[in-house]
């Protein structure tokens, strides 16, 4: 991680510490337009399933953001799911940095929401 910005770095310590924390399989962040943070981890309840993105996505639209910065998940993924790529393009634009990153911590994939 030594290549990226601060505060994208800050980003996916934060996804890391959601997984860890709650005990589920992906941990999400998100920074909005103000440079606010929104952290959460996989939702899967028998009427309601998100994953982590959606989630962290989800709490920053309820919080009033009205733009992201960048996202990051922290998962054993090779790839960003075309679902959360599609949540943060929706409320981040075409273009906002998806990072993706391994349980260690360690960036595997810097995408762009489509």
């Amino acid at each position: 991680m030594t290549d990226l910005d601060p505060e994208d770095k800050k980003i996916i310590t934060l996804a890391r510490s959601a997984r860890a924390r709650n005990g589920v399989t992906e941990g999400a962040a998100v920074r909005d337009e103000t440079g606010r943070t929104y952290v959460a981890g996989t939702v899967a309840l028998e009427s309601l399933q998100l994953s982590a993105l959606q989630t962290a996505v989800a709490m920053a639209v309820a919080s009033g953001a009205r733009g992201l910065e960048a996202a990051a998940v922290v998962s054993e993924a090779e790839q960003p799911a075309a679902a959360d790529l599609a949540a943060v393009r929706d409320l981040g634009g075409a273009g906002t940095p998806v990072l993706l990153a391994g349980p260690d911590g360690e960036l595997k994939v810097a995408a762009k929401a489509e």
